[in-house]
């Protein structure tokens, strides 16, 4: 699941761009600009992302700071590997 949810431009971006944030997580409100898309849309993005097992979710108030969950880039990178 985590390769299909890759398979999406947005979503790997998305998932880079929480990888080098501050601190290791963003705020969905600082995804949206660097993709150009719309709220709603990310957070659709994110869902699936989150589906896979690659980030976790924490809600703060009134918004979602995502991370990228322990040992998932690792994961993905030995299905690679293991190709």
């Amino acid at each position: 699941m985590a390769f299909k949810a890759l398979g999406d431009p947005t979503r790997l971006r998305l998932l880079s761009l929480i990888a080098s944030s501050d601190g290791g997580e963003a705020c969905i409100c600082d995804l949206i600009d660097p993709v150009g898309l719309s709220q709603g849309t990310v957070s659709h993005h994110m869902k699936i992302l989150g589906s896979a097992g690659l980030v976790t979710r924490e809600q703060r108030g009134r918004w979602a700071y995502y991370a990228i969950a322990d040992g998932a880039l690792e994961r993905v990178a030995a299905s690679v590997r293991a190709l």
